[in-house]
C-alpha cells in the first residue's frame, strides 16, 4: 500500500508499506480522508518535540471498515467511521482515574506513533466510533472539532453567556461553532482579517483585529463592561493568555487550548481578586466524538465549511507547504486517500 511519510524535516514522500494485518480485537480500515493538524505541520517543519523520523503523520481521519471482529457496537464491514487516535497506557495515575486523554504516556497517532496517512490502517475495535451516516469528509473533521468541544466542556457554558475566543485559527473557529451551538454570544479576536472573515461566516457576534482596534475597548462594549463569562485561549501565546485574564468577568472560567512555547509572567493576585477558574485542556474523550457526530448529524452545525481545500495524497507536500505559509485564509485542508 501507499503511505505519506515525513522522512525528515521538510521532506515528504509517497512510500510503499506492507499491508497491516489486524491483531486480535482489531479492524482493518481503508482510509478515506485525513485532515492536516497543526501538529503534523510542526512535525514537517521540525517544531514538534515529540516527533521522531521517519514518521507517517495524521490523526484526523475517516475510514471504511474492511473487516472487523464481531462486536457489541454493531459495527460491520462497509461502515464509514472515525476513531479516537490518542493511545493511553491504562496503567498511570491519570488513566486509573479515567483521565485517559491526559495519560502520562500518551501516544497520539502521527506524533509519538505512526498515523493515518496510509491507504490502510488497523485500529482496536474499542477506538472505532460509529459515523452514524455522516459523510467521510464530515467525519474527518470530528477529531479537530473534538479538541475545541472538549475544552468548552471543561467550563459551564450557558445560553446567553458572553464568551471570548483569542485566536481564529482552526481550533478557535471550531470553538466558535461549538459555543454558538451552546447558545453563547461570541467575540473572537485575531491579528488577521482573513481569519476573522471566516469567523464572521461561522457566526461570530463580533470580531476584533487586535492590530487595528483596542481589544479592551471592544470587549467592554460587547459585555457592557461586565467582562466575559468564559474566555478561550486558542493561540498559545503569553499575550493572549493575559488578554483572557484581563477581559474575564469576576468568577469567570478561562480555558487554555493553545500550546505555547514561551513563558508568561503576570501578577497572580488578579486571579484571586476575580476568583477565576483556569482550566487546561488536552485531547478529548470518545464521548466528545460521539456527541459531536450527533450534533453534526442534527444539521445544527456545518463542519464542511471549515474545509479550505482537498488534495490527492500525491500532492501532500503541496498541502503541507500551503499550511506552512498560510496567510490565515486557510482553515482545514484534507488529503484524499
Amino acid at each position: 500500500m501507499k503511505a505519506v511519510e515525513i522522512t525528515t524535516v521538510g521532506e515528504i514522500k509517497i512510500v510503499e508499506k506492507e499491508m497491516p494485518a489486524p491483531k486480535a480485537n482489531e479492524a482493518l480500515l481503508k482510509v478515506k480522508y485525513c485532515g492536516i493538524c497543526g501538529a503534523d505541520v510542526a512535525s514537517y517543519t521540525g517544531n514538534q518535540p515529540f516527533t521522531t523520523y521517519p514518521r507517517i503523520p495524521g490523526h484526523e481521519f475517516s475510514a471504511e471498515i474492511v473487516s472487523i471482529p464481531e462486536n457489541s457496537k454493531n459495527l460491520k464491514a462497509g461502515d464509514i467511521i472515525t476513531c479516537n487516535p490518542y493511545f493511553n497506557c491504562g496503567e498511570c495515575y491519570a488513566c486509573k482515574r479515567g483521565i485517559v486523554n491526559a495519560c502520562h504516556d500518551n501516544q497520539t497517532m502521527g506524533v509519538q506513533r505512526d498515523g493515518s496517512f496510509c491507504e490502510y490502517i488497523t485500529m482496536p475495535v474499542e477506538r472505532i466510533i460509529d459515523g452514524k451516516g455522516l459523510s467521510a469528509k464530515q467525519l474527518a473533521l470530528i477529531e479537530p472539532f473534538s479538541i475545541s468541544a472538549h475544552a468548552l466542556s471543561r467550563a459551564e457554558v450557558k445560553p446567553g453567556d458572553n464568551l471570548l475566543i483569542m485566536g481564529a485559527g482552526p481550533i478557535g473557529l471550531f470553538a466558535l461553532l461549538k459555543a454558538k451551538a451552546m447558545g453563547a454570544r461570541v467575540l473572537i479576536a485575531d491579528m488577521l482579517d482573513s481569519r476573522l472573515d471566516l469567523a464572521k461566516e461561522y457566526g461570530a457576534d463580533c470580531v476584533v483585529n487586535v492590530k487595528q482596534a483596542d481589544l479592551h475597548e471592544k470587549c467592554a462594549e460587547f459585555t457592557s463592561s461586565c467582562g466575559f463569562d468564559v474566555c478561550v485561549e486558542a493561540c498559545g501565546a503569553p499575550e493572549t493568555f493575559l488578554n483572557c485574564i484581563n477581559e474575564a468577568a469576576h468568577g469567570a472560567n478561562i480555558i487554555l487550548i493553545g500550546n505555547g512555547k514561551r513563558e508568561t509572567t503576570f501578577l497572580h493576585s488578579i486571579i484571586l481578586k476575580k476568583e477565576l477558574n483556569i482550566f487546561g485542556s488536552r485531547n478529548a474523550f470518545t464521548k466528545d466524538f460521539e456527541e459531536l457526530i450527533d450534533l453534526v448529524a442534527s444539521g445544527k452545525v456545518d463542519v464542511l465549511k471549515m474545509v479550505s481545500g482537498i488534495y490527492a495524497k500525491e500532492d501532500a507536500k503541496t498541502a503541507f507547504e500551503s499550511l506552512k505559509n498560510n496567510d490565515g485564509s486557510l482553515a482545514k485542508l484534507l488529503i484524499e486517500f
